[in-house]
């Protein structure tokens, strides 16, 4: 299979039968297999589809929604935990995060960082 080259050098990856932006978010993926199994951590998701904001008409043109896609999400001591790997954190990502705290409150959100 073969991969299209990530504009930010990250090596593509398939582990699994999915397919990974970068191997420290295919390696992530394995750390949170392990915890799933052990039972530290339930219901791994990956790449949940967040709505921040809904379509909408403007002048007779549909406006597309806005969603954020986070690597992982899972739920540890009761609690709804969202991960996104990153390396280079990009303007889109950090607008996509500030509307995405602020929709989803109730949700810890948790960057891995990556160089």
């Amino acid at each position: 299979m073969r991969f299209k080259k990530h504009k930010y050098n990250a090596k593509p990856i398939e582990f699994d039968g999915f397919k990974f932006d970068s191997k420290k978010e295919a390696k992530r993926y394995l750390e949170l297999k392990v915890l799933e199994r052990a039972g530290v951590i339930s219901n791994l998701i990956l790449q949940p589809k967040f709505l921040l904001q809904d379509s909408f008409k403007y002048k007779g043109k549909t406006q597309r929604a806005i969603f954020y896609i986070a690597d992982f999400e899972y739920i540890k001591d009761g609690k709804r935990i969202v991960e996104d790997v990153k390396g280079v954190k990009t303007e889109v990502y950090k607008l996509k995060k500030k509307l995405f705290l602020k929709k989803y409150p109730q949700v810890e959100f948790k960057e891995i960082e990556c160089n």
